[in-house]
């Protein structure tokens, strides 16, 4: 059976989409159909349920799913050994991370590892820190860059090896014009009469904010959600609400507020899957990053 049939299955099967999986493995969307047309004629059965503009597995599709990557990871985890035991470090490294941790910690390394090995190719995914966490467990990446989560850190997640990078310190954030931003002093029940602008619910820092409002007894009024960092900011800056964000994303369009008794810390790093044998590519990045 082709890896390139498999491949596009994959592919369509994880995106729903011909025209999307023939941009992302840069073929035609002609292409992308012959090739599920190939791998169904091997099979003998439909792959996909192809009812107007949506795409649909069939039940012998949903089937397949879990066995094409087991397929396609068991021959790229060969291809990589291979390489390994040679002693060489190149072929491709999955990583997932953080969109913060993306593009405000990641590029200086990214470019020196480049230079330093330029066999590597670097495949980077952007992606929430809990489904990242996921994603590792489930192989699809050899590392992920994330926040560390407090039962991670406690080891409390099975499976995950996990090494704490940086430090990265928050504070509670509005626009300058905020009737908090001039206060000398305020506590969590000055912030519970404002709506506040934080990533999604289930994110390691939302749940942090919730449990330090449940403490207090204040109720905590969450007026949006977004998981990207940087659209919060644009938000708090035009007066949108209250935040709290790394303290590295403070600008002159907001400001950090003096909130009595409470610092706040997360910690960022690196997890692998415990059980899996790390390329000498994921090695070396890694001891590129603990540095």
């Amino acid at each position: 059976m082709d890896t390139q049939l498999l491949t596009a299955f994959v592919t369509v099967a994880k995106l729903s989409s011909f025209s999307a999986a023939a941009e992302q493995l840069h073929l035609t969307q002609s292409a992308i159909s012959k090739r599920i047309a190939l791998l169904e004629s091997q099979i003998t059965q439909p792959l996909f349920d192809r009812i107007g503009r949506s795409v649909q597995l069939t039940e012998a599709g949903v089937a397949l799913v879990p066995r094409a990557k087991r397929i396609l990871q068991e021959i790229a985890d060969t291809e990589q050994f291979m390489s390994d035991i040679r002693g060489s470090v190149s072929g491709t490294l999955r990583i997932a991370t953080s969109h913060h941790i993306g593009l405000h910690r990641l590029p200086p390394f990214l470019k020196s590892f480049s230079e330093q090995y330029p066999d590597v190719h670097l495949q980077l995914t952007f992606i929430d820190s809990e489904q990242a966490t996921q994603a590792i467990l489930q192989g699809e990446f050899e590392l992920a860059l994330i926040t560390l989560h407090e039962a991670m850190l406690s080891h409390k997640i099975d499976n995950i090896q996990h090494h704490t990078l940086w430090q990265d310190p928050m504070v509670f954030i509005a626009n300058n014009k905020h009737p908090l931003s001039n206060k000398a002093c305020i506590d969590l029940a000055d912030l519970a009469d404002y709506p506040a602008i934080l990533p999604d619910r289930n994110t390691y820092t939302t749940e942090l904010i919730q449990q330090l409002f449940t403490q207090e007894k204040q109720v905590l009024n969450i007026s949006m959600t977004t998981n990207h960092l940087d659209a919060i900011k644009m938000m708090i800056s035009v007066g949108l609400g209250w935040s709290v964000l790394p303290k590295t994303l403070l600008s002159e369009s907001i400001t950090s507020l003096k909130v009595s008794g409470l610092k706040l810390t997360r910690q960022l790093g690196c997890i692998h899957h415990h059980e899996r044998t790390l390329s000498n590519a994921a090695r070396a990045m890694l001891k590129h990053l603990q540095k």
